[in-house]
């Protein structure tokens, strides 16, 4: 009986025992299911996550695919001695360049630059680089012989180009290709002429030019012309080739005739020489150049004290109070540190006329130069935009129609000839 109540009282326990496992196996569920939870909660927050990326926020990309991507390529000199000239075009350029792209308006620039020293065999290796890595236009060349150089192969490779500077008629000549933005020799000439007349700045005029080069004896050509029309007298005519490097017997050829004005259809290095000589014999004259004076200020050892007086014909006065020229003018400043001369603002309405054109053609991007060549023709001829250097349209002959600007070198800086 004994026994009996003890096998009774082991198995009583043992139920009791499993029993309260039971009740601790199902007291610790809630615990395990708890740790799920805590993974769900992030999976429940990720949800937001799949939302802030929704399928109408991939538009913009649509309309990248769809944006203009304009490769241009610039060409000028930015070492030797005419540097100042393509070094400012380059910069205008790039600054518009810049400035198309952040507007965020379906067109980005993509600006190749090359270097050509003012030397056409140069410019024409230039030109080949640039069009291997796809340039689709030009924006130059900035000076003439070089301009015309390459011209005649982009006229033979149907390569559309927009000088900011070459004025030569020689540069657009026989090829429908080549435009202009800046004045033509004939037209520098003969506006430069009616100035001194209107003005009446000389009775006596001496013309120093350089007969070698093809932009100066194009402007005294037709400067020439025009003065006989109106009546001026011309005393005393010299000229220069590119070797020259003494200047004394031109300007005492002027001096001894008694010229009162010096009419200088050349560039600013000759320009400075002139202006030493001059000085260096006590002859004060008044001086009168055209565009390629432009830069004088900025020539290295060039006392510019020289060129206080010196008058000069460009597109472009750097102290006007317009919103694009003083937002150019010191933005220009801010990364270069000194004012824009002309051929600066040349360069920054090549590139806004390019870009405008190429949307007027229908250009696409990656589309060959050849393909587009005759529509950049067409619409370039139907543009008429208004820029630093004026308002502009085009004939088909590739010259600009605009107005020409008289200035005056006054305390080291440009300003209006009427200021």
């Amino acid at each position: 009986m004994k026994n009996t109540l003890k096998i009774l009282c082991l198995v009583l326990v043992t139920i009791l025992c499993l029993v309260m496992t039971g009740c601790q196996k199902e007291e610790a569920k809630p615990a395990a299911t708890e740790a799920p939870a805590a993974t769900e909660a992030p999976a429940e927050e990720a949800a937001p996550a799949e939302e802030a990326a929704p399928a109408e926020e991939a538009a913009p990309a649509e309309e990248a695919k769809t944006e203009l991507t304009l490769t241009i390529a610039h060409i000028g000199p930015q070492t030797g001695g005419a540097a100042v000239y393509g070094l400012a075009t380059y910069r205008g350029a790039q600054i518009a360049a810049d400035e198309i792209t952040a507007a965020d308006n379906g067109i980005k620039i993509v600006l190749l630059n090359e270097d050509d020293t003012h030397d056409a065999e140069k410019a024409v290796n230039a030109y080949n680089s640039v069009m291997e890595k796809g340039a689709q236009m030009i924006v130059g060349t900035t000076t003439t012989a070089p301009c015309i150089a390459v011209g005649a192969k982009a006229y033979e490779e149907r390569v559309f180009m927009l000088t900011p500077s070459a004025s030569s008629t020689d540069v657009t000549a026989d090829k429908d290709n080549v435009y202009q933005l800046c004045f033509t020799d004939p037209n520098q000439g003969s506006a430069s002429a009616a100035v001194i007349k209107e003005k009446n700045l000389g009775t006596k005029i001496a013309v120093i030019y350089n007969n070698a080069d093809a932009y100066s004896t194009g402007i005294y050509q037709t400067f020439v012309e025009k003065a006989a029309e109106l009546g001026l007298e011309i005393v005393s005519t010299t000229t220069f080739t590119d070797e020259t490097t003494d200047y004394s017997v031109q300007v005492a050829d002027a001096q001894n005739k008694g010229a009162d004005l010096v009419f200088l259809p050349i560039y600013y290095t000759p320009a400075s020489q002139i202006l030493i000589a001059a000085n260096s014999i006590g002859y004060a004259p008044t001086f009168f150049g055209v565009d390629g004076m432009d830069g004088i200020l900025t020539l290295e050892g060039f006392d510019t004290k020289l060129a206080e007086g010196v008058m000069l014909l460009t597109p472009f006065v750097a102290d006007a109070k317009d919103d694009l020229t003083v937002k150019f003018v010191t933005k220009y400043q801010e990364l270069y540190n000194e004012v824009p001369n002309q051929f600066a603002a040349d360069g920054y309405d090549c590139v806004y006329a390019l870009a405008e054109a190429a949307q007027k053609a229908g250009v696409q991007s990656g589309d060959k130069a050849e393909a587009i060549c005759d529509n950049m023709i067409k619409a370039m001829q139907e543009l008429k935009i208004s820029g630093l250097t004026g308002t502009m349209s085009w004939s088909a002959n590739g010259e600009v129609d605009k107005v020409p600007t008289a200035m005056v070198i006054k305390d080291g800086k440009y300003v209006g000839l009427d200021n």
